[in-house]
């Protein structure tokens, strides 16, 4: 998958948004204004919610040990980072999106929930 499939998967997802907080190399995408993705626009990659927590996160990490790894600073908190030019088939990574996007989603407060 490349960052501009990427990019065009997470934001046509209802409600989503890019951002850019941290200048042009990351885009994140918001739902709600709570961040979904995290998108290496430089380095090819996506940080991903695929878990409550570290431990929930490890199966990917294991399964993909050269290319999935524990996102920084927010990874206890079940992020994981992806390198999208690596062994992740792209169906695989749409899973990882659309579980961080609906894990964000359920927990926005009904009012800012896309219909």
């Amino acid at each position: 998958m490349t960052v501009d499939e990427l990019v065009a998967y997470c934001l046509a997802k209802p409600g989503a948004e890019e951002t850019y907080p941290w200048g042009d190399a990351e885009l994140v995408a918001k739902v709600g204004g709570k961040a979904f993705a995290f998108i290496g626009l430089v380095e090819g990659s996506v940080g991903l919610k695929c878990g409550a927590g570290e431990d929930d996160t490890r199966e990917w990490r294991d399964r993909y040990p050269e290319d999935i790894s524990v996102s920084h600073y927010i990874g206890r908190y079940g992020w994981n980072k992806v390198r999208l030019a690596g062994k992740v088939p792209d169906e695989e990574i749409t899973e990882l999106v659309d579980t961080s996007y609906h894990a964000i989603v359920a927990k926005l407060p009904k009012s800012k929930r896309p219909v």
